[in-house]
C-alpha cells in the first residue's frame, strides 16, 4: 500500500520554533503573551484596510463572539449560506437564534444574491427581519462581494464576511476577511496555514476588538478582585498557538502559490475530460487561494460518478472528499427555513475535494494524476 497522501495536511515552514522557542525561554507559557500580540499584528499588516485583530482558538468562537457583538438574542434570525461547515451557522443557535440558510449561485458556489435578497423580503414581511447575514468564501473563492454589499446595506442588515478558508484571496485586489461588518479567519490544522487550532476576529471598529478581547477573556471587569458583570469565554489564542501562527504568516504568500499551482496542476490533465468541471475563478476581479481544488462530475457525461471516484481513490489510499453536505440538509437543521433553487445540493451531488495541500510532492501528483485518469 502507497503512503497515504492527504486532503490537506498542515505544512510548517521551519520558523514556527523560533517563536515557540522564545516562548519557552521567556517563560510565555501562559495563555496570553507577545506571540499573540505579535500574530495580530502580523494579519493586520497582511489584510491592510485599517483593520483590527482579536486572535481567537478558532474560528466558531469568532463568529460567535461577532455575533454577541451585533447583539443578537434568542429568536432573532441569522441568514447563513447553506453550502459551508456547520461551524459557520452552530454559533447562531448558541446565541438561541434561528439559522435561515440561503442556497448558492452558479459562478462562485456562495450565497446567492437572488435568494439573499428573497429570504429577507419574507422575514421583513413575517416581522422577522434578520439580524445578520453570514457569507462564506468556500474553498478560497470570494463571494459575491459588491452584490452581497449592496443588499446589506439596502436593508441595513450587519454582513458577517465567514473568510475561514479564504486567507490569502482577493476580490478586486482587496483581501478576504476586510468585506463584512465583522470577519472571520480560521487556522484550523488543514487550513492555508494552521496555529494547530486557532481563528481570528477581524473589525474596523476599534472598539469592538477591545470588546472581543474582554468577552474572550472571561470578561473580567476592571476590580483588583475578580469581577463580572458580563457573561464571558476562554476563547483567546494562546501563546504558544499563536508562535506557531507567526512562523505560518512567514511563508503564507508562497502556501498561496503552491496551492494555486495545485490548481493549475489538476487544469493542465482535467480540463480534457468529459463531464469534468474545476472550480475557478469566474473572471479577473477574482483570485481564489484555491484552499482546496474542487471538481464536478457530471455522471451524464463523465466515465463514472462522484462516489465511484471517491471510492476509486481511496481504495489507491487518497483522501478525497464530497463537498462539504449543505446545511439545510443536515439533521440538526432539519426544522430551519431554506431559501434557494436546489444549486447547493446538486454542488454537494457531483463535487469532490482533491488532495491540496502545499507540500504535495511531484511523485504525489504523478500518483494523483494516473489514478484519475485510469478512474475518469
Amino acid at each position: 500500500m502507497k503512503e497515504k497522501i492527504w486532503l490537506s495536511s498542515p505544512h510548517m515552514g521551519g520558523a514556527e520554533l523560533k517563536y515557540i522557542n522564545q516562548a519557552f525561554e521567556e517563560n510565555w507559557i501562559s495563555p496570553l503573551g507577545p506571540n499573540v500580540n505579535g500574530f495580530e499584528n502580523d494579519l493586520e499588516l497582511f489584510l491592510g484596510e485599517n483593520v483590527h485583530v482579536a486572535a481567537l482558538m478558532s474560528g466558531t468562537s469568532a463568529i460567535h463572539i461577532a455575533l454577541i457583538l451585533l447583539n443578537v438574542k434568542p429568536g432573532d434570525e441569522v441568514l447563513c449560506q447553506s453550502l459551508t461547515f456547520s461551524a459557520s451557522a452552530n454559533p447562531i443557535v448558541y446565541m438561541g437564534a434561528l439559522p435561515v440558510f440561503i442556497d448558492s449561485e452558479d459562478e462562485t458556489w456562495n450565497i446567492s444574491p437572488v435568494a439573499l435578497e428573497e429570504a429577507i423580503v419574507d422575514g421583513i414581511k413575517r416581522g422577522k427581519k434578520p439580524k445578520a447575514i453570514i457569507a462564506v468564501c468556500i474553498y478560497g473563492m470570494p463571494y459575491k462581494v459588491d452584490e452581497i454589499r449592496a443588499i446589506a446595506d439596502k436593508y441595513q442588515i450587519p454582513l458577517i464576511d465567514d473568510s475561514a478558508e479564504a486567507l490569502g484571496s482577493m476580490y478586486k485586489g482587496i483581501k478576504c476577511g476586510t468585506f463584512g461588518d465583522l470577519s472571520i479567519l480560521s487556522f484550523n490544522g488543514n487550513k492555508i496555514i494552521t496555529s494547530s487550532g486557532g481563528g481570528a476576529l477581524v473589525v474596523k471598529n476599534r472598539k469592538y476588538k477591545d470588546k472581543a478581547v474582554f468577552l474572550s477573556t472571561q470578561a473580567k471587569d476592571a476590580a483588583p478582585h475578580y469581577q463580572h458583570s458580563e457573561l464571558g469565554y476562554n476563547y483567546r489564542l494562546s501563546n504558544i498557538c499563536a508562535g506557531i501562527g507567526r512562523g505560518q504568516m512567514e511563508v503564507l504568500n508562497d502556501r498561496v502559490i503552491q496551492r494555486r499551482q495545485n490548481h493549475e496542476f489538476y487544469a493542465s490533465f482535467l480540463s480534457e475530460l468529459p463531464g469534468v468541471t474545476l472550480f475557478s475563478e469566474p473572471n479577473e476581479d477574482y483570485f481564489c487561494n484555491y484552499w482546496l481544488s474542487v471538481i464536478l462530475i457530471d455522471p451524464s457525461k463523465a466515465k463514472r460518478d462522484r462516489d465511484s471516484v471517491r471510492e476509486g481513490m481511496l481504495k489507491e489510499n487518497i483522501e478525497v472528499r464530497p463537498l462539504w453536505k449543505p446545511l439545510h440538509l443536515q439533521p440538526v437543521f432539519k426544522t430551519s427555513r431554506f431559501y434557494g433553487t436546489g444549486v447547493s445540493e446538486k454542488l454537494f451531488t457531483q463535487g469532490l475535494c482533491l488532495p491540496s495541500g502545499s507540500n504535495l510532492t511531484e511523485n504525489e501528483k504523478i500518483h494523483i494524476k494516473n489514478v484519475l485518469l485510469n478512474l475518469l
